[in-house]
């Protein structure tokens, strides 16, 4: 414990997309409740996210893998890459060492940041390492040569030694056998001794009716038709091909369908714009969670922090998962195997296929009923609370 009897968290989210830093900023507001105090460190959008809510976030060197023009995950980008990310991970780690030493925080709460867990074993700071992603799946194409599917075994058995760094591997997921991020964390023998299931790491929904039917008035929403949100996040370069690509499908939908589409750019304006006479369009949408409420069903991406929220709210999906994005791929594939929604396969992917899995997912109610049982399951967990006493059984 500090000279001033001040306790310090030191949290550590992965910088690209928005999902690991908005579960962290949970985190902290409820260990705040505690008189804990916080500090962030990040870099690229989440930085400004981060900033845009009030906390203090120091900025450290990017590590990114690549992307394509399409949207797509690059292979060959991200080798070439390699000799840069190298360096900016140990350029990250000597960052990171410094503000932990000018900061001396009692615990390090990373979410999918390595280096910060290295810095941490290095100054003598407990750790804690929120995660669903143990091992990176490789694509779909590479997974059909042996000597990859070697390499991406041998490359989980490593990074699961990796994650071992931190005093407890925290899982934000249901147990088996309704995990989401079964194929990122299962069969891992490094690592399966300090896991544990937490459940969703995803803010408690308490909205007004007034709230709601205030949106319902400003977009002019009929309860009484389907309302489809389209809610596309992930790293910038992925996002405008796909919302060019929805904008296409949704104005093809049945004339009962309504519809709202977010670029899911922090930057961008809050004001939405009429696309049609059922339609609007977000830069970014402050009423995100009122329209996940009045809608029938969401088309995401297949990333961990937004399907976990489809969940919460009970609503059905289609996914469309970044192109050559393992993680992504295998959330999408488990929801579609569990029967609350429709993945569909990102390569050569047509506005047409868009229409048609959206009116499929409302029209056939067995992906609401499943939708509803997984939200049974995630009520019973709060993944929020289960990290904070994590955290404080570290603290004493």
């Amino acid at each position: 414990m500090h000279a001033d009897l001040q306790t310090k968290a030191y949290f550590t989210p992965y910088g690209v997309g928005l999902g690991h830093a908005s579960r962290l900023m949970m985190v902290a507001k409820q260990l705040q409740k505690l008189d804990i105090t916080s500090k962030f460190s990040s870099y690229g959008e989440a930085v400004r996210y981060l900033t845009m809510h009030g906390y203090d976030c120091l900025a450290v060197p990017p590590v990114d893998l690549a992307w394509d023009t399409d949207g797509g995950f690059s292979v060959k980008e991200s080798i070439a890459k390699l000799p840069h990310l190298f360096a900016n991970f140990s350029r990250q780690i000597t960052t990171e060492s410094r503000y932990l030493i000018e900061y001396s925080p009692d615990i390090i709460v990373s979410d999918t940041r390595l280096s910060s867990l290295l810095s941490g074993e290095l100054l003598g700071i407990p750790s804690v390492v929120i995660l669903n992603q143990l091992k990176l799946l490789l694509s779909p194409r590479l997974r059909e040569v042996k000597a990859a599917r070697i390499y991406e075994k041998l490359n989980g058995e490593f990074l699961g030694i990796m994650w071992s760094i931190a005093n407890k591997i925290l899982i934000p997921d249901l147990p088996p056998p309704y995990t989401l991020s079964e194929q990122n964390s299962w069969d891992n023998s490094t690592a399966s001794k300090k896991l544990q299931y937490v459940g969703f790491i995803t803010p408690e929904v308490r909205i007004a009716e007034e709230q709601i039917g205030k949106v319902v008035r400003n977009l002019e929403l009929d309860r009484n038709r389907p309302i489809i949100f389209v809610h596309i996040s992930g790293p910038t370069g992925t996002r405008m091909p796909l919302i060019k690509l929805t904008i296409e499908a949704c104005k093809t939908l049945r004339p009962e369908f309504q519809y709202i589409i977010s670029e899911g750019n922090p930057k961008g304006s809050t004001i939405p714009s009429r696309l049609q006479s059922n339609g609007w369009y977000y830069e970014w949408c402050p009423v995100r969670d009122e329209i996940f409420v009045l809608s029938d069903a969401l088309v995401l991406r297949g990333g961990h922090a937004v399907l976990s929220q489809a969940i919460q709210f009970g609503k059905p999906v289609l996914t469309i998962p970044i192109e050559n994005h393992g993680e992504q791929l295998g959330n999408s594939a488990k929801i579609a195997q569990i029967g609350a929604g429709i993945a569909l396969n990102p390569k050569q992917i047509t506005a047409s296929q868009i229409t048609t899995g959206i009116q499929e997912v409302v029209d056939n109610s067995e992906y609401q009923k499943k939708a509803a049982f997984l939200m049974g399951i995630s009520e019973k967990l709060n993944g929020i609370e289960n990290i904070v006493e994590v955290i404080r059984s570290y603290l004493k």
